[in-house]
């Protein structure tokens, strides 16, 4: 994930965690923050799979992060 951040030059990464992942959500964004030089928004409403990727537009969004139990690649664009 930092890797892909780096190479993409993501000023500015939406990261959508399951609800079971929701306590960590500081710790996610801190080292997401530590480790690149992006910032981190963290997206609060659902997220019930691959298919629930939220709206985005206008917001400047980079790169959306979503976590789930399945490694999973889908690009925008």
């Amino acid at each position: 994930m930092v890797s892909e951040i780096k190479k993409r030059k993501a000023k500015l990464v939406l990261v959508q965690l399951p609800s079971g992942l929701k306590p960590h959500a500081i710790d996610i964004q801190h080292e997401i923050e530590s480790k690149t030089k992006a910032r981190v928004i963290l997206w609060a409403g659902s997220c019930f799979g691959a298919c629930d990727i939220p709206s985005v537009d206008g917001l400047g969004i980079d790169l959306i992060i979503q976590f789930g139990h399945s490694e999973m690649e889908y690009k925008l664009g």
